[in-house]
């Protein structure tokens, strides 16, 4: 299900999954294919990581990421979840191929 909110999506990005969620910063964003698969992606991701892990992992990572790379946005860019997800945001049909935990090939 999609929100907009510009409330709940942190300053500089466009959209968040917070499962079952998505949440965009304006509605004009509905219509942009590349950000919903790219949200889909993670929408897959932590359905299987059960979804609490997914966070603790995705946290954790950005911490570490963020002590190798003492910088914020390249912290998160090389975040294994959103390294898959950026790879493969351009592939609309990506989800239907994807193999189980296919992000740890990011990792």
């Amino acid at each position: 299900m999609i929100f907009i909110s510009k409330f709940l999506v942190p300053k500089g990005y466009t959209g968040i999954t917070l499962f079952p969620f998505v949440f965009l910063k304006h509605s004009s964003l509905k219509q942009n294919k590349i950000l919903l698969n790219h949200e889909k992606i993670h929408f897959k991701q932590q359905l299987e990581l059960l979804v609490i892990p997914f966070y603790i992992l995705y946290v954790f990572e950005f911490f570490i990421r963020l002590l190798t790379c003492r910088n914020w946005q390249q912290a998160y860019r090389n975040i294994s979840f959103e390294r898959e997800a950026y790879t493969n945001e351009k592939d609309l049909n990506y989800l239907k191929s994807r193999p189980f935990y296919s992000f740890l090939k990011y990792y």
